[in-house]
């Protein structure tokens, strides 16, 4: 099984069939503030945002896909990337491997691995879960600027699926891997509180996609 440039969405459903949203899809009820200016500049500087924003989720995907494919054992197919992109993408996956020479992942679970919440229904896709030092990590990948607060209700609600479905869950990291030289690498492993706080909000968000949904 190979990579491709273009991933299917995944869509999400209850054991009776019943469709349900993913996390990205109810954490977009969230207002960013920070993406008008960010693209304003971008005008300004005479740069195509629609562009701009194809060819960084480009790269983003294929590093993504270097980091899990290597993990799972699979070759990962660069044939629709191009050399700027697969560029870009080995900077990602350098920056994670260098991570972890110090973080040594002991065991992997799984990586990609779609989960539905029957008790909350909704569903996400676990990046990597792992043993690290004998703890059982969920990391999320994440390609950009750095880590934002959204990020944070994001693993906070994909560690709630992970302990629905009775998996241990001692660590929740959420790590940076940069593409290019402007952008640096970041690590967070989120406290107790950030967790709680991060799925009260995405809990919220939750109920406000049904009750927008119902009327």
């Amino acid at each position: 099984m190979k990579s491709k440039k273009t991933k299917a969405h995944t869509r999400y459903y209850l054991e009776d069939k019943t469709l349900v949203p993913g996390v990205t899809t109810v954490l977009g009820l969230l207002n960013k503030p920070a993406l008008v200016p960010w693209a304003n500049k971008l005008g300004l500087a005479g740069i195509d945002v629609a562009k701009f924003v194809d060819e960084a989720a480009n790269i983003g995907t294929l590093g993504h896909a270097f980091v899990t494919d290597k993990l799972a054992g699979q070759e990962t197919d660069t044939a629709d990337f191009t050399a700027n992109q697969i560029d870009g993408a080995q900077n990602c996956a350098l920056s994670f491997w260098e991570w972890e020479k110090n973080n040594k992942i002991e065991e992997v679970g799984f990586v990609e691995k779609p989960l539905v919440s029957e008790v909350y229904r909704f569903g996400g896709t676990e990046d990597i879960y792992c043993k690290i030092n004998g703890e059982w990590n969920l990391i999320d990948l994440k390609t950009g600027k750095g880590i934002w607060p959204e990020h944070r209700y994001q693993v906070a609600a994909l560690a709630t699926l992970l302990q629905e479905h009775k998996y241990p869950v001692d660590k929740v990291r959420i790590l940076n891997i940069p593409r290019t030289e402007d952008e640096r690498f970041a690590e967070e492993v989120l406290t107790v509180g950030q967790l709680s706080n991060g799925w009260e909000i995405f809990f919220h968000c939750l109920g406000i996609y049904y009750l927008r949904k119902a009327a």
